[in-house]
């Protein structure tokens, strides 16, 4: 990225005029203390319409939420149209497992309560957009979003809006340094904060950023992949396992299309 302010700039117009056509009156926005979340409420507070950050936590390592606090007072000492609230989750989560009924799948039922922390702050989200009329704004990018489907299906992947989904996660970085966003959140490794062990991205998925949005650019213009070394085509197979396996989240929900003989 050559011109990280150009871009900048065509978020921010891009932001505002939605929200102006939109006629609602601000953005709602979690935030994790990863580069995305700050990158994205940064770029809505540039925006001038009212900013609501939330910071949620959910049985959250104390290294997440600092950052993620930290963030927040940068952004409101800043700009004068973001306010916070930090909420404990953590009762209402426990209180939904205390519920559910026994299971053998234990392996599966974590997986299973991981999404379900990324619902539960879905759902606080829009609690607040619709208590104030606010957009909330996704914090994908687009290896995340169009690639590996590195996201909750109705948690983080449910929003109105996607500020950075067409910038790669190296973009995103970029934008992040040219905003002066904390050290602390520039150099943190990248994790979705939904497990009890503090498990990194790259841990989850067996391959960093870098090595994914080259597996994604690769695909592109080679797509015969042709002269590649078997550590490349690891990187690769990483990628398109990702992607079959989670293009139920990234394609449009499948309908049932009825003849129209059968209907009339």
């Amino acid at each position: 990225m050559k011109t990280p302010e150009k871009v900048v700039n065509h978020i921010v117009s891009w932001l505002k005029d939605y929200q102006e056509s939109s006629q609602m009156k601000g953005f709602v926005v979690g935030v994790s203390g990863g580069i995305d979340s700050a990158v994205t409420s940064t770029l809505c507070a540039m925006t001038g319409a009212p900013v609501l950050c939330l910071e949620m936590s959910i049985h959250q390592e104390e290294n997440q939420v600092s950052r993620a606090l930290d963030h927040i007072e940068w952004l409101e000492s800043n700009y004068k149209n973001v306010k916070h609230h930090s909420l404990s989750l953590t009762p209402i989560f426990e209180s939904f497992v205390d519920g559910l009924p026994p299971t053998d799948e234990k392996e599966q039922q974590l997986h299973s309560l991981a999404n379900t922390r990324a619902r539960l702050r879905m759902s606080t989200l829009y609690y607040f957009a619709a208590l104030h009329n606010y957009l909330v704004a996704g914090t994908g990018n687009k290896v995340e979003d169009f690639g590996v489907g590195f996201y909750t299906k109705y948690g983080d992947g449910g929003v109105d809006l996607s500020p950075i989904a067409d910038l790669l996660k190296t973009q995103v970085y970029k934008v992040a340094e040219y905003l002066n966003i904390i050290e602390s959140v520039q150099f943190a490794a990248p994790t979705d904060g939904l497990w009890s062990d503090n498990r990194t991205d790259e841990q989850q998925m067996g391959a960093n950023y870098d090595e994914l949005e080259w597996a994604m650019s690769e695909l592109e213009k080679n797509p015969n992949l042709k002269g590649l070394t078997d550590e490349q085509m690891k990187t690769i197979q990483i990628y398109l396992n990702f992607n079959k396996q989670n293009q139920h989240k990234m394609s449009p929900i499948p309908v049932c299309e009825i003849p129209v003989g059968l209907l009339n």
